[in-house]
């Protein structure tokens, strides 16, 4: 059995994204797909004393109204800078940003030299995934072949990637032939994120669930985002898939003692 899931990359998203990482043996990150505007890719939330508040790259958009993810590029250079800097203002006082700051402080310097927003996107995802300890496996669509219509591409990446099994989030039933899957043997299975809890967060009430990830990290730390990760993908596991705890994708267990530590 291999379990597999297909989204479009996404700017530093949010734990809903990570947990479905954490679900499968193998996510594959589908930038061949057209980029749309307003959407996930190039830009995320994080907390303010206004609310929730929009990172953005800047892109080069006018004259490619059909380009692909992966060929979408970065207009300013200065994005990483100015990011970082609005991150120290609004964080700075969050529990773990000094535990933290080095650490991501880096990330954005490498993200900096990027020129495509794919690469910038695929940097934040394996960075995270190292600090939350996911240890699944990540590729892209280029690493497969791709034919057909939408859903018949998603099928012959699963079949390439030796699936059984298909994660995808829950607004993909809208347009996904679910039966076209189970007719070549691969069972699609729909992500509930209903079972996420609060966590102390800077600037609430009210809490806002659909912020970055970077929110979970710099309020709870690296091991209190582990756990409480961990926590939430046993959950799914449970209610999405109804199968032991023994198949998540993650490292050893934690300790018990100590949600609060230093970065190591």
């Amino acid at each position: 059995m291999k379990r597999v899931a297909i989204l479009q990359s996404s700017y530093i998203p949010w734990k809903g994204y990570f947990a479905i990482i954490g679900l499968v043996d193998e996510f594959i990150l589908y930038d061949d797909a057209q980029y749309t505007r307003r959407a996930w890719r190039n830009r995320n939330l994080i907390m303010s004393d206004r609310g929730p508040t929009w990172l953005t790259i800047p892109l080069l958009l006018k004259g490619r109204p059909s380009q692909r993810i992966r060929e979408a590029e970065i207009a300013d250079r200065r994005w990483a800078s100015r990011h970082w800097g609005t991150i120290q203002t609004l964080y700075g006082r969050t529990p773990h940003f000094r535990d933290l700051a080095p650490t991501l402080e880096r990330i954005y310097e490498l993200a900096s030299a990027e020129r495509l927003l794919t690469r910038v996107n695929e940097l934040f995802l394996q960075s995270i995934c190292e600090l939350l300890e996911i240890t699944t496996k990540i590729t892209r669509s280029t690493d497969y072949e791709l034919r057909g219509d939408r859903t018949e591409r998603l099928i012959g990446i699963c079949q390439q990637a030796g699936s059984t099994e298909y994660l995808c989030g829950p607004r993909a039933r809208a347009y996904l032939d679910d039966q076209k899957f189970r007719d070549k043997g691969i069972s699609v299975h729909w992500m509930d994120y209903s079972g996420f809890p609060e966590y102390t967060q800077r600037y609430a009430p009210p809490f806002v669930h659909e912020v970055t990830i970077l929110d979970l990290l710099l309020n709870e730390g690296i091991k209190g985002a582990r756990r409480y990760m961990r926590a939430a993908v046993e959950n799914c596991e449970e209610t999405v898939f109804a199968l032991s705890r023994s198949a998540l994708r993650f490292g050893a267990p934690l300790p018990e003692e100590a949600t609060r530590d230093q970065v190591v």
